[in-house]
C-alpha cells in the first residue's frame, strides 16, 4: 500500500471552494477512506491547522480522525534535515516549516508527500535538491506530488 504524507495545504484545500484541485483533493481523501492509501501527517501540520480561524480550523482537524490519518510526532532528525534544506537555499528560512514536512516524509520512509504548495515544496528545484540531500544524509526520497498523481497507484 502506498504510504503518503499530507502537508498542510491538502487539508486547507479540502474546504476552499474557490481554488483549483478541490475535486482531486476530495478524491484523495476518499481513496484514503477506502483504504487505498496509507495516510500520515504530523504534529506540525496540526499546529499549522490550529492557526486557522473557526469553523474551518475544526473542520480541517476533523479530517484527520474522520479519514483515519496517522499523526507522526516531530523527530529531531527531521528538524536537522530541514535545517540542511534552508542552509543550502532550497527552502527559505522564513518557510522552514515547509522543509520540516519534506523531511518528516523522508525520515519516515513515505512513498510520497502530497502538497499543493507550489511556492516552496512542489516545484522542480525542491524535488531535485531534496532528493540529493536526503540521499547524502542516508534517507530515502519521498516523491513530492499533487493529489491526482496518486490515484492510479497499484
Amino acid at each position: 500500500m502506498l504510504r503518503i504524507y499530507l502537508e498542510t495545504t491538502v487539508f486547507n484545500q479540502y474546504y476552499d471552494e474557490n481554488r483549483e484541485y478541490i475535486d482531486e483533493t476530495k478524491e484523495l481523501f476518499e481513496n484514503i477512506k477506502n483504504k487505498g492509501l496509507d495516510a500520515y501527517t504530523s504534529t506540525y501540520v496540526i499546529e499549522e491547522l490550529n492557526k486557522a480561524s473557526e469553523p474551518k480550523r475544526g473542520m480541517m482537524l476533523n479530517l484527520i480522525s474522520e479519514y483515519g490519518i496517522s499523526v507522526l510526532e516531530i523527530d529531531q532528525r527531521a528538524i536537522d534535515l530541514a535545517d540542511v534544506y534552508t542552509e543550502m537555499g532550497i527552502i527559505p528560512m522564513k518557510f522552514r516549516m515547509d522543509g520540516v514536512h519534506i523531511a518528516m516524509a523522508s525520515i519516515n520512509e513515505m512513498d510520497c508527500i502530497i502538497s499543493l504548495n507550489f511556492h516552496h515544496i512542489n516545484k522542480l528545484k525542491t524535488k531535485m535538491a531534496t532528493e540529493i540531500i536526503n540521499r547524502m544524509n542516508g534517507y530515502g526520497n519521498a516523491f513530492i506530488c499533487t493529489p491526482m498523481e496518486v490515484f492510479d497507484y497499484e
